[in-house]
């Protein structure tokens, strides 16, 4: 007999299993010690700027953004599979107690995000408005717990109507509200207008549960869709750490930059994994996207940390980071068999890998510098980028006499 609370149990077993063996690859002693360092650093001046932070800084607008955006994307992990089209569709009526459970499990992960949040922003709130007591604390979180659970209900109703516009525009009529709701309740006398976007906001909740929320029948396809889509998310993420065999890759056109970094190649056979590796680059869904992430942290942690000492270090941690990230170049097509056919051994194909990586590298060490010489100065501009040419040579070297990440 068909039990969904018992299938709820073996589905969240197994994924749990899936993450937690990512996660401990993922969070290996060396990114353990980067994170730490990362934290502790941050919080050092996080506390000093806020000695510092101006009167009329806008706290609370930036406050309602974030929270409001945390509240408003609030994913359903059904964890279901496509087999589950077919073979769980007989059931259907038989799985209330089965998206209860996931909805219960989803609320949890978010919640847990919202506690992060809170421990990040509280002390902004409080330096920006010292005469606010610890008992604000429980009341924000009170609203924010309630608000994420309407939000939850309202994007679960919502995903049995398969316009995706009418999902977006529910999506962003939601966001607005809790944005000026949070906005309202962190203001000194504006209670009554947080009580007024709320009651706004319940209209909206009865709205989509009288118009998606009676309807019985599930979109298989789209929560399907959706699951899938987060767990890419996640593989995405492991494999830039580990091999992720589950991981479908996503090829994106971008002429432009093909063009870029491809032009002056030549048609030529020891050309091939140059050539390869740029179109790699480019139209991966991963790597682009990283390496440009990485250079705008450096570029936000160069401009806002105060100490010269940080400015060096962050700059030059981002620097090291990329370069370690992009060696996973050397397996992204390691399930094609006729790449092995190619008539180009591996010491030159390796050499063509680790010329491309320093020459992305050395585009970043440039880029920095420049920063540098608007945030400090000319000689902090030559320093940093004296010292990340000796990083870049000394990563290199090691990371090719180690052969990391270099190994079939």
């Amino acid at each position: 007999m068909f039990n969904p609370k018992e299938l709820w149990k073996k589905r969240l077993s197994a994924h749990l299993k899936v993450t937690g063996r990512y996660m401990r690859l993922m969070f290996n002693d060396h990114l353990a010690f980067a994170l730490l360092f990362f934290v502790a650093v941050f919080a050092y001046y996080y506390q000093q700027w806020l000695q510092q932070i101006p009167a009329n800084f806008p706290a609370d607008w930036i406050m309602a953004i974030v929270f409001g955006s945390i509240l408003t994307y609030s994913p359903i992990r059904t964890l279901l599979k496509k087999a589950d089209m077919v073979f769980l569709l007989p059931v259907e009526q038989k799985l209330d107690s089965y998206f209860r459970s996931s909805m219960v499990y989803s609320l949890i992960i978010q919640v847990y995000i919202l506690i992060l949040a809170m421990a990040a922003f509280s002390p902004l709130y409080f330096a920006v408005y010292p005469e606010k007591d610890g008992k604000w604390l429980i009341y924000f979180f009170v609203l924010l717990f309630i608000y994420k659970g309407w939000n939850m209900l309202a994007s679960w109703w919502m995903l049995k109507i398969r316009d995706a516009g009418a999902r977006y525009m529910d999506s962003g009529i939601r966001f607005f509200l809790n944005v000026i709701t949070i906005f309202f309740f962190l203001q000194e006398d504006a209670f009554w207008y947080a009580v007024i976007t709320t009651a706004m906001f319940f209209g909206i909740l009865a709205f989509d549960y009288s118009f998606a929320g009676r309807r019985k029948t599930i979109l298989w396809d789209v929560l399907v869709e959706k699951e899938d889509a987060r767990m890419q998310s996640f593989y995405r993420l492991a494999n830039l750490f580990t091999d992720v065999p589950q991981l479908k890759q996503k090829v994106k056109k971008r002429s432009y930059l093909v063009s870029l970094l491809t032009n002056n190649i030549s048609f030529q056979q020891r050309h091939a994994f140059p050539f390869l590796y740029r179109i790699t680059f480019a139209r991966s869904g991963d790597y682009t996207g990283l390496y440009i992430r990485l250079l705008l942290l450096a570029v936000f942690f160069v401009l806002w940390v105060p100490n010269i000492w940080a400015k060096y270090i962050f700059g030059l941690l981002f620097i090291y980071l990329s370069g370690f990230q992009l060696l996973t170049l050397w397996k992204h097509h390691r399930t094609i068999e006729w790449m092995d056919l190619y008539p180009v051994n591996d010491l030159e194909r390796r050499q063509a890998l680790f010329r491309f990586i320093r020459n992305l590298l050395v585009f970043k060490g440039i880029t920095i510098s420049v920063v540098f010489l608007f945030a400090v100065g000319l000689q902090e501009m030559i320093l940093f980028l004296v010292l990340s040419i000796i990083l870049i040579i000394g990563s290199l070297t090691y990371w090719n006499s180690r052969h990391i990440h270099l190994k079939k």
